[in-house]
C-alpha cells in the first residue's frame, strides 16, 4: 500500500505517521508531502527516513491512499487532483464534509457507506467526532430530538502556533499570537471564525456534520464552542433529549458496549473523563451520565477525546483501514 501523508510536517500529519506505525497500517511506500518551504526536509517513519516530497510530485507517485491534513484550500485544490490520478483522499479538512457527494465518515457509525467509487472521503471535525460516537447508538434505542452541546476545546485543535503562544505566556514571552487574546489563565468563547448567524463555524459543523453522520436532520442541536488553556483533548458538556424514555443504568450499558467508547463514570471514586487522561488514546470517554430533571427525557453526558487521535490522526486512518479490509482500493 502506497500511503502518501499530505501536511506530514504539521501537527496532525505527525499523528498520522505515528498512528500508522502503531496500527501496523500495511504501508509498503510513504509518501510524506508538505508545502514547498517543507521540501527536501526528512521525517523518519518506522526508524527509515524520507524526504518530503511537493504536491505536484505526490500526485505523479500515484499513491493508493492520501491522508489529508493541510488545511481547506489546499484540499479543495489538490484532492481532486489526486483523485483524478487513481488515489483515494480522506481528508482531514472541512472543505468537503457537507457537499453532498461526499461521504462524511466515522467508521464506528457509517462505514458501510463507503463504495469503490468514493475517491474522496471527508473525516468530521473533531469535536463533531467525539460527540456523535456517543449520540449514534442512544439515538437508535431511544430516538434523539435535540442537543445542547458546549465545547472547551484543547489549543492543539488550532496548531503549533497556539501551543506557542501559550508555551510563552507560561513563560512570560512576547511573541506571534494564534488567538486575538491571552489563552493563559483565560476562556476563549470563540473557536473559529463568526458566520452570520453569530454562531461560529466550529458551532455550525457541531449542528451540521452530526445531522449528516447520523442521517437525520430532525435531531435539532445548539452548539457553544470554548478555547480553553489545555493540551491533552476537547471536553463537551453535553445535554440531550430523546423522544422515548429511558434508564440511566441501561444508558450506560449501551455506551460500555459501544466499540472506541470507554465509560468512566464513577461519583464514589470520583472517575470521569478529563482531557489529562484521554492524551494519546484513541477511545472517546464519558462520563457524569446523568438525568436531566428540569424536563422530561433529557440526560447529561461529559464527552472527553485527544482531538488529534480521534479526532483527527485516528478517525482517519480507520477511513483507511476499513477501505483496506473490505477490498475499496
Amino acid at each position: 500500500m502506497k500511503v502518501a501523508v499530505v501536511g506530514a510536517t504539521g501537527m496532525v500529519g505527525e499523528v498520522m505517521l505515528k498512528v500508522l506505525a502503531e496500527r501496523n497500517f500495511p504501508v509498503t511506500e510513504l509518501i510524506p508531502v508538505a508545502s514547498e518551504k517543507s521540501v527536501g526536509k526528512e521525517i523518519e517513519f518506522k526508524g527509515k527516513k524520507y524526504k518530503v516530497v511537493g504536491l505536484q510530485t505526490a500526485v505523479d507517485m500515484k499513491a493508493d491512499i492520501a491522508l489529508f491534513s493541510a488545511g481547506g484550500e489546499t484540499s479543495s485544490e489538490w484532492a481532486p487532483k489526486f483523485a483524478e490520478a487513481g488515489t483515494t483522499v480522506i481528508d482531514n479538512s472541512s472543505a468537503w464534509r457537507m457537499d453532498p457527494s461526499k461521504k462524511l465518515i466515522v467508521p464506528e457509525i457509517n462505514a458501510a457507506e463507503l463504495t469503490k467509487e468514493d475517491k474522496i472521503i471527508a473525516n468530521p471535525n473533531c469535536s463533531t467526532i467525539q460527540l456523535v460516537m456517543v449520540l449514534a447508538p442512544l439515538h437508535k434505542k431511544y430516538n434523539i430530538k435535540r442537543v445542547i452541546v458546549s465545547t472547551y476545546q484543547s489549543i492543539t485543535g488550532t496548531g503549533v502556533k497556539a501551543v506557542q503562544q501559550l508555551e510563552n505566556e507560561y513563560a512570560g514571552i512576547k511573541g506571534e499570537m494564534a488567538y486575538k487574546y491571552q489563552i493563559h489563565r483565560n476562556a476563549i468563547p470563540q473557536c473559529d471564525s463568526f458566520e452570520e448567524n453569530g454562531y461560529t463555524k466550529e458551532e455550525m459543523k457541531l449542528v451540521r456534520e452530526t445531522q449528516k453522520i447520523i442521517g437525520d436532520k430532525s435531531i435539532a442541536v445548539t452548539a457553544t464552542a470554548i478555547r480553553i488553556p489545555v493540551v491533552g483533548g476537547h471536553s463537551e458538556a453535553v445535554n440531550v433529549e430523546f423522544s422515548n424514555d429511558f434508564d440511566v443504568n441501561e444508558v450506560r450499558k449501551i455506551l460500555h458496549h459501544t466499540d472506541g467508547v470507554t465509560v468512566q463514570d464513577n461519583n464514589d471514586t470520583y472517575t470521569y473523563p478529563m482531557p489529562l487522561y484521554a492524551e494519546g488514546k484513541d477511545d472517546v470517554f464519558v462520563g457524569r451520565i446523568r438525568r436531566d430533571e428540569s424536563q422530561p427525557n433529557s440526560i447529561n453526558m461529559w464527552i472527553v477525546a485527544d482531538n488529534l487521535r480521534k479526532g483527527a490522526a485516528t478517525n482517519t486512518i480507520q477511513i483507511a483501514e476499513y477501505l483496506v479490509a473490505n477490498s475499496l482500493v
